[in-house]
Parts: C-alpha cells; structure tokens; sequence
C-alpha cells in the first residue's frame, strides 16, 4: 500500500510517518508549498438516526387446512400457489356415505315424530278422563311419560341430522381466510383420517408481519443511550418500519412495531420485535429475507464529521483540526456510530472546532494550511425500481460475499445493469483488522476496477453474533475502516468511499463470513 514519489525529502517522510502515530513534530521546510485542505466548522445539532435490521417476514395468519371428517378425498379444486379467497372451495371429498347418513338420521327423526304426535294424542285423551277420576292416576302418568319420551326421541333425532349435515357439509372444504395457498399434502384419492389429515395451508399476505431481533448487548446500549440522553426515542413512541426488498428497492408501505417480546431467548441471546406492514398487493411474502429501516429517533446535540476526516492509529482513532493561528493539530476522539457518509463524534470535539478533512496526507502539528470549505459529495443516484416505490428512501446494501454461504444476508447477485454490485471481499485473520497479504491483493484488485469507474462504494463489514457484539462490532468498523484506508492509499479518492454499519451474520459458516469486508457499488 505504499506511494510512489520521485522527491521525498526527509521532512515530509517525517510528516507521513507522523500521521500514523510516529508522534514527532517538524516544521514545514523554508519554501515549500503550504496544503490546501478542505475544513467543516463543527456544530452540536439533533440529528434524525435510523436503524437497520435484517429481517424475515411471516404471515399474520397461517391456517392449516385440515380435514374434520374421516373419506376419500375426491379431489383439489384449487391451484397450488394460487391467491384464494376466504369461502373458496379447496377439496371435495366423497359425499355420499355422509349423504345416506344424513338420509337415515331423517328417517329416525320422521318415526319419532310421529310416535311424539301419537303419544301427545294418547295424553290429551287421558288427561280429561283422569280428572273425572274415569281413569286412574297411573294411567296418566304414563301418557305423560310416554309423551316426554317420545319428545326426548324427536330431540335426539333432531340432533343426529344436525350432525350429518355437519358431517356432509364438512366433505366441501373451503378456506376460512384470503390468502396464498400452498402445495397439497394429500393426494386425490387418498383416504382421510385423523393420521393425515393436514391437507394445506393458506397463509394471509396483509397485514404482513417482519420479524427481527435485538441482542441483550444492543438493548443495553440503547437503554444506557437513552438514559444519558445521549438518544431520544420518538415523542409518538412509534417508530416508522420501511421495508427494503432483496433488489435494494423500498417497499411502498410503511410499518410499525406492533410486538416486542419481553422474553429473553437464551438460545439466541435475543429479544424478538415484530413489525406490521399493510401489504395489500402480496408482493411480501411468508419467509423472505428483508431489511427493516426503523425511523423516529434521533441523538440531541450530536456532533458529526465526515468519515473521511476521521483516521487512525495503534492509539486510535483522531482528527486534525485547525487552532486559532490556523496550523493544523491533531486531536484524539472517540466515534460513535456511522450515519451516512458522516460519524458520530462521542468524546473530543465541541461545536466550533474546525475540522481538516481532504489534504491530511501531507499534514504535520503545527503547518499552516490553505482552508477551503468542504462540500459533502452528492447523494449517489437511485435505482428505478426504488423511486418509483418510495422518492428518497432508497439505501443499497451488500449480497454476500462467497456463494453457498448460510448468512442471514441472503441477497442475490446483482443483474447486469442493476444499481449495485459487489466489486468484491476482503477476508482478514481471526480477530485481527490488519491486512495480510491476501487480503492486500484483494484491496489491490478492487481498486484497480475503481480507477476505471467514477461510481461511489459502501465499505461494509459484518459480525459473528456469537460472543461478545460490542467486541464483534468494533472488529468488524476497524476492518471496514482498514479497507478504506488501503483503497485511499491506492488512489481512491476519499470522497467515492462511504463506511457502512456492519451487518450480523449467522448460521453455518458465520465464523468464515463474518471476518469478511464488502465492497458494493452506489450506481
């Protein structure tokens, strides 16, 4: 990752060596050129944050469609995959044993009734006679039991054709709910019984729900932040849910959080939040990989500077900025998270401090510089698809990096032509940020394809979920970070890179993908 120079006086060697933490001073040479920079004045503002989650849908309504009674099932009358509407006939099974049942059940109830009409007769000619003392007591209770019992024939009668038709009606199976259906589990011609009788299932599409999840870690730090006062949840207590498909492109509904599991999964080590999504179209379906963007928070007097103005070194990270006599100085921070092409500034800058962000190459304490204003680059362009679904509300992501990877970022290649690509992966050793030399080569590979184009990158890299997160997140931003230091050490302006948040990986294999850093085009 060296530079090639023809003239290189010790002075400046010197001065190199000083921006990676060598930590001796020098003056600028007698006549040599003063730097020309570009500064941005600090100011503590609110600033609007969003968090981004991968995430997996699920219908709000999954019905297994089984059968209630025991038959042959004649056949499927709907088609597998298809949209179906709540009352829809799905199968038809053989009616007619159920239909002779329900003849004989009407049969019995004719007999009874008619035993009842005789037996009511039988009292009414008894009663009268009995109170002329004509007939005895007994013979009127026993007009009268043979009545009720006649009545109580009727009733049970009455009882075993209301069964049947239920019965009958139950061989018409027919979907409770509108929803997509999926495949049929049980052949034409097969006999139903109670030991096979899940047929399919019809899952709801609106409203649709998007699961994800929150580490223990990461719901400590949000507590702690906002204990602080360092985040401010929204005022509403809602936060706005914008979906991003697998292509990059929005979903054209906004959601809200609509459940947030108190339980702990210790398995996981997560908690479960769950986003709900008018869907009216079904363009979402059960069990695709999405993002969720959640909107409505924001960080009160936040200070934020240009990633490119923030550097590092074995002490770790800092800035330079201007004093009063306008000689550049270094200063050490703390950063906090990436938003955008910017970086929270935790600890080490007060609004008013003025912040060098191009021309530090050649930067030593104490050199009096050329300050221009710094003009942050323009938004990189959106993919059609995104426009037209949501104006401005596009943000393009990574696939994964080697195929055959069981990431949760399950995102497909981008097509010839689309708004992203991955120009390629840059693997590290375990639990190190520094480049090999492997990892080197892929730096040098990539830059060479960025020389011939003049699109903007994100640098992202992800983290295992397994162990520590805070650990595994701050891993995962050094090697982002490293990255974007080699490529600007091979001629890539600063101003075509923009780190991303690292992205969580799990399943098979996370340990491999997760020491990965991508580098994906912005169209």
């Amino acid at each position: 990752m060296g530079f090639r120079r023809s003239l290189v006086t010790p002075v400046v060697i010197c001065a190199t060596l000083l921006v990676a933490g060598c930590g001796r001073e020098q003056a600028t040479p007698p006549g040599a050129a003063t730097p020309n920079v570009t500064t941005v004045t600090v100011a503590a503002r609110d600033v609007p944050i969003s968090a981004e989650f991968v995430a997996q849908t699920q219908s709000s309504q999954a019905v297994n469609i089984q059968a209630r009674v025991s038959g042959f099932l004649d056949k499927r009358v709907y088609t597998e995959g298809a949209v179906v509407q709540a009352g829809q006939v799905l199968y038809q099974m053989d009616a007619k044993p159920f239909q002779a049942q329900l003849d004989a059940a009407k049969a019995a109830l004719q007999r009874n009734q008619a035993a009842a009409a005789v037996a009511k007769a039988n009292l009414d000619r008894t009663r009268p006679l009995a109170q002329q003392n004509a007939l005895s007591q007994k013979d009127l209770d026993d007009a009268t039991g043979q009545y009720e019992q006649s009545n109580a024939a009727v009733a049970q009668s009455q009882a075993q054709v209301d069964e049947a038709e239920l019965n009958l009606s139950y061989t018409t199976i027919r979907s409770p709910v509108t929803g997509v259906s999926s495949y049929s589990a049980i052949a034409e011609g097969t006999y139903v019984s109670p030991t096979n009788a899940q047929l399919t299932t019809v899952s709801v599409l609106s409203p649709m729900w998007v699961n994800f999840s929150l580490s223990e870690n990461e719901m400590a730090r949000i507590r702690a932040q906002q204990k602080s006062g360092e985040l401010r949840m929204p005022a509403t207590g809602g936060f706005d849910a914008e979906i991003e498909l697998v292509d990059g492109s929005v979903f054209p509904s906004r959601g809200h959080i609509t459940f947030a599991d108190p339980s702990y999964n210790s398995q996981t080590g997560t908690f479960l939040i769950r986003v709900s999504v008018p869907n009216p179209q079904g363009l979402l379906r059960p069990n695709q990989y999405v993002r969720v963007h959640l909107y409505g928070a924001s960080r009160p007097n936040a200070i934020l500077v240009p990633q490119r103005a923030v550097q590092q070194n074995a002490k770790g990270h800092f800035v330079w900025t201007l004093d009063g006599n306008g000689a550049a100085q270094i200063r050490p921070v703390e950063v906090g998270d990436w938003n955008g092409d910017d970086w929270f500034i935790t600890q080490g800058l007060v609004a008013g401090d003025v912040v060098i962000v191009d021309g530090t190459l050649r930067l030593a304490p104490g050199i009096k510089v050329n300050a221009k204003p710094y003009v942050p680059p323009p938004a990189p362009p959106q993919p059609a698809a995104a426009a037209a679904a949501a104006a401005g509300a596009t943000v393009a992501t990574p696939p994964p990096g080697a195929s055959g990877t069981a990431a949760i970022d399950m995102r497909a290649p981008p097509a010839a032509g689309a708004a992203t690509a991955n120009l390629g992966s840059v693997r590290f050793a375990t639990g190190s940020a520094a480049l090999d030399a492997s990892a080197a080569s892929a730096v040098t590979t990539i830059a060479t394809v960025l020389k011939s184009a003049t699109t903007r990158v994100a640098i992202t890299g992800y983290t295992d979920r397994t162990g520590d997160h805070a650990a595994n997140v701050a891993l995962a931003k050094a090697r982002a970070l490293a990255v974007r230091d080699a490529l600007v050490a091979a001629g890539i302006a600063a101003d075509r890179l923009q780190l991303r948040e690292p992205l969580d990986i799990i399943g098979s294999g996370s340990n491999d993908e997760a020491r990965r850093v991508d580098v994906i085009t912005l169209g």
